[in-house]
């Protein structure tokens, strides 16, 4: 699950809790369930697996992170809102072993089986899951990653605000304490991403992406944090609420 979604203008930051993108279709499961319908038929059909949201460029910057810093090859890792599965095919042809992706279309789930059994990878797990409504069983991660998902997330036309401060209480429970939570977003400023995570998490590192200039002013159009969730009783959801 993924999404672009573009700002309506000025408005008050999230940090103040007001919506800051207007609500899209982009934000509802029912736009991923077509999507992934098509693009599971697409792939049955002529074999394209679809779009590698952010480039394939982001795919390399995350790997290329994990493997500057070491990350034990059999670290476990959970990719939130897979889609296609491809990151994680890429991330077990890279030598890790301990994958998992979940997202809640059924079709993603089947796409990114059959990708994967087209690669011949077996030790990749898919499953159907709700990053909002997770199972007991889903936690004790060490890294998770996130290209998009928080973005489509806010983008629901119900109660984003709410949907967001949820975003952050799934992961305080499915990320380990001093484990480390890869985002990319093309929604998000890296000030605003600060404000959303920064109950029980704290920034490592701003991972390079492109950059536009217009206006005679620099920017980038992508986002892509490294975060640390702090030790044990650091993540307080009960302030969340």
């Amino acid at each position: 699950m993924a999404a672009v979604g573009e700002r309506p203008g000025p408005e008050p930051g999230p940090g103040r809790g007001e919506a800051p993108f207007s609500p899209s279709v982009l934000g509802t499961r029912e736009h991923w369930d077509a999507a992934y319908e098509r693009e599971l038929q697409t792939f049955q059909d002529i074999g394209d697996a679809g779009e590698i949201w952010f480039g394939e460029e982001s795919m390399v910057r995350l790997i290329r992170w994990m493997e500057k810093h070491k990350i034990p090859l059999d670290s476990s890792v959970l990719d939130i809102g897979t889609g296609n599965g491809v990151l994680l095919v890429e991330l077990a042809k890279s030598g890790y072993t301990n994958l998992t992706g979940i997202d809640y279309s059924p079709s993603a789930i089947q796409l990114s089986e059959q990708v994967k059994e087209k690669e011949g990878i077996s030790n990749i797990k898919f499953q159907v899951e709700d990053f909002l409504a997770l199972s007991a069983e889903l936690s004790g991660f060490q890294i998770c990653i996130d290209k998009g998902t928080f973005d489509a997330i806010s983008l629901n036309p119900e109660n984003a605000v709410g949907k967001r401060k949820q975003y952050v209480r799934s992961l305080c429970s499915v990320l380990k304490p001093e484990g480390f939570f890869l985002i990319t977003s093309c929604n998000w400023t890296k000030e605003e991403l600060l404000n959303e995570f920064g109950e029980g998490f704290e920034i490592l590192e701003e991972l390079p992406t492109p950059k536009f200039c217009f206006g005679g002013r620099i920017g980038n159009s992508v986002t892509a944090l490294v975060f640390q969730r702090k030790k044990v009783g650091s993540c307080i959801l009960d302030k969340l609420d």
